[in-house]
């Protein structure tokens, strides 16, 4: 099978090696036997369909970068919501999340309207939020783990990727739920890079990949052990320290 992938702004999104969820995605696909291609999309330019690809990728930016990056957005922001609407599998990492809902409202409560292909709205802070997070999703049984670095609180987002954060912060709280998804889009504030991070994660967005091209993943799925050890270690450190400071705390 033939893959065709859009990276969106690989140089002016790409903060906390963003790039490597497009590494081993395509090292993924690849794996299962597909003809892999990624197009990059420079500010400026216009896709001519964005349904010709299997899979569109926006990956983490400052906040500046990334207000940029909703200027550039916006012309075809109309497709996007199409696209999406009509099932195209997607990913939007870090601070490219913002850009999905209804507005953002910088720090000093200036408001900008967003791509709309959700309900939700950002809201900036003079703070940042730091820290390791992790939490239950409801796509599959392991807990999806990350790190943020944000400034904005995400409020109305209906359905989360991450069903609450049993360490760390949600969207707009301590401990609340984090992330969106709908059909195929994905988006998350976490960083690490996700797809690295999260090996089931990976699978599924394989597997929505495949299924929009009317096909299954194979019964014989690629592996990768040092993914999955890499991933069990952090999921135990990061449980480990949790208990250690609710200890510390009674």
């Amino acid at each position: 099978m033939e893959v065709k992938i859009l990276h969106i702004y690989p140089d002016l999104m790409s903060l906390y090696g963003s790039y490597a969820n497009l590494s081993v995605l395509r090292r993924y696909l690849e794996a299962l036997g597909c003809t892999v291609t990624v197009d990059a999309l420079r500010p400026g330019e216009t896709p001519a369909s964005l349904t010709s690809y299997d899979f569109l990728f926006l990956g983490a930016g400052t906040e500046r970068a990334a207000d940029y990056a909703l200027t550039q957005l916006r012309p075809w922001g109309d497709a996007l919501c199409k696209a999406a609407a009509e099932g195209l599998p997607m990913l939007f990492a870090g601070t490219a999340m913002e850009l999905l809902g209804k507005s953002i409202t910088a720090a000093d409560g200036t408001e900008t309207a967003g791509l709309g292909l959700a309900d939700f709205t950002a809201v900036r802070q003079d703070r940042r939020i730091v820290g390791d997070v992790f939490g239950p999703t409801a796509l599959f049984d392991e807990i999806i783990v990350g790190f943020m670095n944000k400034c904005a609180l995400i409020h109305g987002v209906e359905t989360p990727l991450l069903t609450a954060c049993t360490m760390g912060f949600g969207n707009d709280a301590q401990g609340g739920a984090e992330g969106y998804h709908k059909d195929n889009v994905f988006a998350s504030e976490l960083t690490g890079p996700l797809l690295v991070k999260n090996p089931r994660l990976l699978e599924t967005v394989v597997q929505a990949i495949y299924a929009r091209r009317g096909q299954t993943l194979p019964a014989e799925k690629p592996s990768f052990p040092y993914a999955q050890a890499g991933y069990a270690i952090t999921a135990e450190q990061l449980r480990l320290r949790l208990e250690k400071e609710n200890a510390s705390k009674k």
